[in-house]
């Protein structure tokens, strides 16, 4: 009866608000009130699902173990067992139709409150983009010229009952006390400026800060900025709230500028956090002092710009002022917000030309985020800007307002993420107190300490995003009501047919896959160290039945975390049957590479970072997945590599099992050199260099004796296999001066060339030179010098007749 009671009042809560809703005329505020009142019943309609839930399932499983009535003829059951039947039957259906109707008032609760917020969010974007005049049009301003004096009537009005409520409350107690509360609330405004560099001191000239100390510096500077400044404006609001010393339409305007106020006062402490201004080493964010400085400045003037435009809107309203005057003043100071915008965007603009020599176009730090901030920024001054000459006024202030809101809360998230890396990961991570308690007391290993630091580290910023979005998505019409609740149907479950999918069983069914695979992996190595090596199989054998086992454990953890999916054996045989028809018809290769970049992500015979080589191609993995990987040369060229080809073809690894690298340096001495000195300079030259190891030791092969040169080979092992290149360039360079200074490598003369096999040649010439050399000589008459023609004197000359 519990239950029916429980269910009669929800059901009665539940018609109340239906009628309610059933009203054309309600606000926003009424909405958010009906929307409160109705989520406390379907959460109590939930609480009693799931408690219902469990009790039905027991009562049917005791029903079925009794078992049927018996058939007509069939030997009468005992009158225990008829009324234990009777009691579980009726037991049966009271709990199955107060499940039915507890399932009905939740759905009916749950469409409510669908309702509810369809109806605030478009009441929300209705009023958003009401179009009323623009910036620019001449209608606007005549009609504020012609409404002006109304409204300056109505600000006199106004400043009269403020004189005569003053004189009414002006006893000596009440200004006493209302004069302290301005004095001291003016005081914390004023003296924080003064307060902030005494109890934070930041020392410009100081170099090498370290990220702890920023971090503390930032989060004391904002708390001394803002605290003041929040509690002297609360304090001048209680104040003039319970002195009732301002007539209730002005309270409102001094709230609005106070919180103004309190807010700058925010904006100034979260930016000095954040950038420091003329204090670089205690910079969060890195940006150049000019940077800084035109964010301090132009961020303070955005918000002074939007607290003035509160404020005045305030104003507005307490002296109920003409349509034409609030729009002319949202419209301006919307307009004046965007300039500033504009003019800080114009700041934060990269004028970097350089290029660096060897990687292309200077990136500076940071672009990766700066430059969609300032794209994001850009398109917001337009949206203002536009909006204001479009008549759209209430969508610009909103814009505005929003511009503020979600820079606070980023500025906040970026303090927050900063204290999560540094308090949380930093904690676990370096050699602090607790790193180190807890390794003594616990016996967690440097590494185990380090990953639960960045799984915590992780786990906190997740948190602090997923506040900060729904902080941010809060005055856009987005309720965290529905994002807790899409959450919660997300975590608990939502079904699909007879299938409930939900975050926490798929959490609960990963668990469960990775214990049973972590029970097979025992089981392995205790079938190869322990139990296999006693039998008489041989080494491949016993290889072969602890890969079988471990793929026995792989296929049994995947079947149950299956069936704690709920996915049944039919159900994947099913879905089986329908992959397979589409491998048939053409998926061959792509679920080739598919299985391929699973076997490599298991296995691992290679892994990211892994130096290998494929083919033609050398070169580090960058990144596997489950189609392709993708392997970076030394020319920062990017071979991608089907996995299907890394599978069934040959990969050479260079560090599949460590990282060291072999250097062979091939060095000639001559011949008439001592081998063994030669040897001794060239583990000396080996022994000098810091990157060689010491184990296994370097050393010297004697390859071959040659004519001319003996030809040695100096073996060392680097700690890195990167490092190859460049120790056997600094070995060549300690090796050639090593030897030609010891005299056993020395400089080259002129060149000279022994050619041998040539006697036959040199007979035959010699024999041709002495035949030349016995023949007469031939007597030849020449003319005379100066003399011609037939009258010319003659002498005889000796002329060969041959080469000679």
């Amino acid at each position: 009866m519990a239950y029916r009671t429980a269910l009669d009042g929800s059901r009665a809560e539940i018609e109340q608000a239906e009628a309610t809703l059933r009203r054309p005329d309600l606000s926003g505020d009424e909405l958010q009130e009906l929307r409160t009142r109705l989520d406390p019943v379907a959460e109590r309609l939930r609480d009693q699902l799931a408690e219902i839930g469990p009790k039905l399932d027991a009562a049917r499983a005791q029903l079925e173990q009794i078992g049927p009535k018996p058939k007509d003829g069939a030997p009468a059951e005992s009158p225990e067992a008829a009324r234990n039947r009777l009691e579980r039957e009726s037991a049966v259906a009271y709990l199955d139709e107060i499940n039915r109707l507890a399932g009905t008032l939740a759905l009916q609760a749950e469409q409510l409150t669908g309702q509810i917020s369809d109806r605030r969010r478009a009441s929300f974007t209705k009023a958003l983009f009401q179009r009323s005049y623009s910036l620019v049009s001449p209608d606007l301003w005549l009609t504020v010229a012609q409404s002006f004096p109304r409204d300056l009537r109505a600000l006199h009005l106004v400043t009269e009952g403020l004189w005569n409520r003053l004189e009414a409350r002006s006893s000596p107690v009440v200004l006493t006390l209302l004069g302290l509360a301005i004095g001291v609330g003016a005081a914390l405004h004023i003296g924080r400026r003064h307060l902030a560099p005494r109890l934070v001191h930041r020392d410009p000239a100081m170099a090498g800060v370290t990220p702890f100390r920023k971090l503390v510096a930032a989060f004391a500077i904002l708390i001394v900025e803002t605290v003041p400044a929040a509690a002297g404006s609360i304090l001048i609001y209680q104040a003039l709230a319970l002195l009732d010393v301002l007539p209730p339409r002005l309270l409102s305007v001094a709230a609005a500028l106070l919180i103004g106020l309190a807010v700058l006062a925010f904006l100034q402490g979260l930016i000095q956090a954040l950038f420091a201004p003329k204090r670089m080493a205690w910079r969060l964010i890195e940006v150049p002092d000019a940077i800084a400085a035109s964010i301090f400045s132009l961020g303070i003037g955005f918000g002074a710009v939007v607290a003035v435009g509160r404020t005045l809107d305030a104003l507005n309203q307490a002296i109920a002022a003409g349509l034409a005057l609030s729009v002319a003043t949202k419209a301006v100071v919307a307009a004046i917000a965007a300039l500033t915008l504009a003019l800080l965007l114009r700041t934060l603009a990269d004028r970097e030309t350089r290029d660096e020599a060897c990687l292309g176009p200077y990136i500076p730090t940071g672009a990766a985020v700066a430059g969609p901030i300032r794209m994001l920024g850009w398109l917001l001054a337009g949206l203002v800007t536009a909006a204001v000459l479009g008549g759209y006024v209430a969508f610009a202030s909103f814009l505005v307002d929003q511009i503020v809101w979600t820079a606070s809360l980023a500025g906040l998230l970026c303090l927050a993420l900063l204290a999560c890396d540094r308090f949380i990961g930093g904690t676990l991570r370096d050699g602090s107190r607790v790193s180190t308690m807890l390794q003594a007391n616990l016996g967690l290993r440097r590494k185990s300490l380090q990953q639960l630091g960045v799984l915590a580290s992780g786990i906190a910023r997740v948190v602090f995003i997923i506040i900060a979005a729904m902080l941010a998505l809060a005055p856009w019409g987005v309720e965290s009501g529905d994002l807790t609740a899409n959450l919660r149907a997300a975590f608990f479950g939502f079904k699909v047919g007879d299938v409930t999918v939900s975050l926490s069983t798929t959490i609960a069914a990963l668990l469960l896959f990775f214990g049973v695979i972590a029970v097979g992996r025992v089981v392995q190595r205790w079938l190869t160290g322990t139990f296999l090596p006693t039998t008489e199989l041989d080494a491949g054998l016993r290889n072969s039945v602890a890969t079988a086992a471990g793929y026995v454990g792989f296929f049994v953890a995947a079947a149950a975390a299956f069936g704690y999916l709920g996915l049944s054996l039919e159900k994947m045989a099913i879905v089986a049957g329908a992959l397979s028809v589409g491998i048939g018809f053409g998926l061959q290769s792509i679920v080739n590479n598919f299985v391929s970049g699973l076997i490599l992500l298991w296995e691992r015979p290679i892994r990211v970072g892994d130096l290998v080589v494929v083919g033609d191609g050398e070169g580090y993995v960058r990144r596997i997945s489950v189609r392709a990987t993708e392997i970076e040369t030394f020319d920062r060229s990017t071979i991608v590599v089907p996995n299907s080809n890394l599978i069934s073809g040959v990969v050479k690894n260079r560090v599949r099992n460590d990282s060291t690298g072999r250097v062979v340096l091939p060095v000639n001495v001559l011949r008439n050199q001592d081998p063994a000195r030669a040897a001794e300079l060239l583990i000396a030259c080996a022994h000098a260099h810091p990157d060689v190891l010491t184990e296994p030791p370097a050393r010297v092969i004697f390859k071959k004796i040659g004519d001319t040169w003996l030809e040695f080979d100096l073996v060392c092992i680097v700690d890195d296999v990167a490092k190859q290149l460049r120790v056997q360039s600094d070995l060549n360079f300690a090796v050639f001066q090593t030897l030609v200074q010891e005299g056993i490598l020395p400089p080259l003369g002129p060149g000279a060339m022994n050619v041998g096999g040539l006697e036959p040649v040199q007979a035959a010439l010699q024999s041709i030179a002495d035949a030349i050399g016995s023949r007469p000589a031939e007597v030849v008459p020449e003319p005379a010098a100066g003399a011609s023609g037939d009258e010319e004197p003659t002498r005889l000359t000796r002329r060969r007749t041959g080469a000679g």
